[in-house]
């Protein structure tokens, strides 16, 4: 193909610059949106992934959950924000999975909020119940102080330690051991100052003041049920043999028959990734489809400004024809326009992508959010690609057309 349709492209589109300019802005945007969503998602994903993976892998989750739903099911999720309770987890259920053979160790978990008081400051705060075990299993560890013990919760003795952002919030520079808070109309002395454990879905975990289970339940909450039982295992190998355990286990605890009545889920970490990876990914595909969209819309943009360009050229294309330019000489003459229109918008909308993709990352960082800048080599190769077939399916209309316009139809074009 020789290189004379290229250098009359460049010229016409030198003579057109702000009708250039405007028709690549669209591939730009739509360029950048792709590459942005692309790095955004990938790096969100890989944090949270991150978060999650920091309670270990050797894990196996029992949860409530309403009966006749499936656990991650929006009825499920729903229905518990909305305040549905489930009441039949407890302790006993607990204790009796620690007895299966490939359970380790495990602990218990009760969530709820109460107004804390110490000083000046007022704040509703996240109540974190629990049991010994979590210190031992769990791998945050404790700054200052002390963990509970199992006579603390037995006695339902009024301790606490706190978070981190707890302790910024409430003490500033103040050592907090061995003082007072008040939370509800109870006092409580604080005996020690979690590690900081960061967030998880955008939770912060430091946000949040631990006590032995039996105290939240009795003194807080008036309850006896728990939400959330953590069982570490021996043999990770066989967790989804220790998880159909469990359920058997918990069906017969519960009386329950069919299974579709369960009140509670088990799954393992790894079950719990997979699914959260397969979300994670359809959401992240229809984000990027929508973006997407744009790209496709600059297309029809292209095309658009093209059918233009042809219109307002007939004459200067009957001319050519009629000074021994070919049909294949205009076609790729308008093909070029819309190749190089494509490629300057998807090399901008690269660099910008890029560059937007990193200051996210950055300003999310600085918000405590450690998401990374992910750039994934593949979405710069697929965008280009997806860029060039653009500017090549979107051109080829316009350049059919102009290529076969009569040249004596085209110079009588001229006024």
């Amino acid at each position: 193909m020789k290189l004379f349709p290229l250098k009359t492209a460049l010229i016409s589109l030198r003579r057109n610059k702000t009708r250039a300019i405007l028709t690549i802005l669209g591939i730009v945007i739509g360029i950048m949106a792709v590459i942005t969503v692309m790095s955004a998602g990938q790096g969100l994903q890989g944090f949270i992934t991150g978060q999650i993976s920091k309670f270990g892998s050797n894990l196996v989750v029992v949860e409530i959950k309403i009966p006749n739903t499936s656990h991650v099911s929006p009825q499920n999720v729903g229905g518990m924000a909305y305040g549905i309770s489930i009441t039949t987890l407890t302790l006993a259920d607990a204790e009796a999975i620690k007895k299966l053979p490939n359970i380790k160790n495990n602990y218990p978990i009760l969530m709820g909020q109460q107004v804390v008081s110490y000083g000046e400051e007022n704040k509703q705060v996240m109540l974190w119940g629990t049991t010994e075990s979590f210190n031992e299993i769990d791998t945050t560890g404790v700054a200052q102080g002390r963990f509970f013990t199992e006579e603390d919760d037995k006695s339902l003795a009024n301790v606490s330690l706190i978070g981190k952002t707890i302790q910024d919030k409430f003490f500033g520079g103040e050592d907090p051991l061995n003082k007072m808070i008040k939370i509800g109309r109870q006092k409580f002395i604080v005996i020690g100052v979690m590690n900081k454990r960061g967030s998880i879905m955008f939770f912060d975990l430091d946000n949040m003041i631990y006590l032995p289970i039996r105290t939240l339940q009795k003194k807080i909450m008036g309850i006896d049920h728990i939400i959330e039982i953590e069982n570490q295992v021996y043999d990770n190998d066989i967790a989804d043999q220790t998880a159909e355990e469990i359920t058997q286990l918990m069906r017969q605890r519960h009386n329950i028959a069919d299974p579709n009545k369960d009140d509670f889920s088990v799954m393992t970490m790894t079950q719990a990734l997979d699914i959260f990876n397969t979300v994670f990914g359809a959401i992240n595909l229809l984000l990027i489809a929508i973006a997407g969209i744009s790209l496709v819309v600059g297309g029809v943009g292209i095309m658009n400004i093209m059918y233009v360009s042809v219109s307002e050229r007939t004459y200067e294309i009957g001319l050519r024809k009629s000074f021994g330019a070919t049909n294949r000489n205009i076609l790729w003459q308008f093909l070029w326009e819309a190749i190089i229109i494509t490629l300057l918008g998807a090399i901008i909308g690269l660099i910008l992508g890029i560059g937007l993709s990193f200051l996210i990352a950055v300003v999310a960082t600085a918000q405590g959010i450690g998401l990374s800048f992910v750039i994934n080599v593949n979405s710069i190769f697929l965008a280009g690609a997806f860029s060039f077939t653009l500017g090549l399916t979107f051109g080829v209309f316009p350049a059919v057309s102009a290529a076969r316009l009569d040249p004596v139809e085209a110079l009588r074009a001229q006024k």
